[in-house]
């Protein structure tokens, strides 16, 4: 599927505390503890989970929480699909969905039951 530029501007504009807790939820039911899903979105984002929080608190939108990011270096090592979308295939323009899906790709395989060393993406030596 492609990505429209509407799409991108109605995930870029969604609430990430709204998000937040139905992850949560997908993980807790699993399984998953809290402290491995702040793992795997301080892993991705660089966001510790006090300033996850204040991200929750100040009701930041998806673009917004994007942009305060600094991304791990290997996330362009996450693939695959989300949602009907080839992660890798998604056009640069569309960055923010991109990320969304990417951070989703994440939460998927943690809920997925997949081990942590390959969900935090190392490079091959």
């Amino acid at each position: 599927m492609k990505v429209t530029a509407e799409k991108n501007e109605k995930v870029a504009n969604m609430i990430f505390a709204s998000i937040y807790p139905l992850y949560w939820n997908r993980l807790e039911k699993n399984g998953r503890t809290r402290e491995e899903y702040h793992q795997v979105l301080e892993w991705f984002t660089g966001f510790d989970e006090e300033k996850l929080q204040s991200l929750i608190d100040e009701e930041v939108t998806f673009r917004t929480f994007f942009e305060r990011a600094k991304l791990h270096q290997n996330a362009d090592m996450i693939k695959g699909v989300v949602c009907g979308y080839r992660i890798e295939e998604i056009e640069d323009e569309f960055q923010v969905y991109k990320q969304c899906r990417q951070m989703e790709k994440l939460i998927d395989e943690l809920a997925k039951g997949r081990k942590m060393e390959k969900i935090l993406r190392e490079e091959k030596k």
